[in-house]
């Protein structure tokens, strides 16, 4: 009975222990790294397509050089983009130079979780309206830099965005209404 006790013991420490590290993980904060000041697109230049946000002169934008910890269910927000030329995603894919049509399940995720390159062409799993779909990394939404031409005079991305093709979202199940803005999570494939 003693070492029956002290193994229950030993197992409680231990999930307490394991516990208190997933909440120590999940807690830490990926803190903004500066910030930018908004210009005023030239005319016709900042595309709205998606409900895209154009960069409002003088304002200032916060840019982040990391994202939250990536974990077997990292929450994020999923955004709508396009990664057709004249998308609003602005110029070609960081992965590979090119566009990609809207209808396969595609994404950019923020400046922190694209690692450098370091998860291009790779699947993740995105978990959301009840539903999973498995979406290729071919993009970066970036997170230290915009405002300019080369970022369709958009904002930086926040460090918790992955930004998604109409594809993802129709997997997904979302109302075409409801297209924009959805809490997910997401993990390596």
């Amino acid at each position: 009975m003693k070492n029956f006790t002290l193994a229950l013991y030993i197992i409680m420490l231990l999930v307490l222990f394991v516990t208190n590290s997933f909440w120590e993980i999940e807690a830490k904060a990926c803190k903004p790294s500066g910030k930018i000041r908004g210009k005023k697109p030239p005319p016709k230049k900042c595309n709205k397509e998606n409900d895209s946000v154009c960069c409002a002169e003088g304002e200032l934008y916060s840019t982040f050089n990391c994202s939250p910890p990536v974990t077997h269910h990292t929450k994020a927000y999923l955004t709508l983009n396009s990664f057709e030329k004249n998308g609003d995603g602005g110029g070609p894919s960081e992965c590979d130079k090119k566009f990609h049509s809207d209808d396969i399940p595609i994404v950019a995720l923020s400046t922190g979780w694209f690692h450098k390159k370091g998860r291009c062409f790779n699947n993740i799993t995105i978990s959301g309206n009840g539903r999973k779909v498995k979406a290729m990394v071919v993009d970066e939404c970036d997170s230290m830099r915009g405002c300019d031409e080369a970022h369709d005079y958009q904002p930086p991305c926040d460090n918790n965005i992955v930004d998604a093709s109409k594809a993802v979202w129709v997997a997904l199940g979302v109302p075409s209404d409801d297209w924009g803005g959805l809490d997910i999570t997401w993990s390596d494939a």
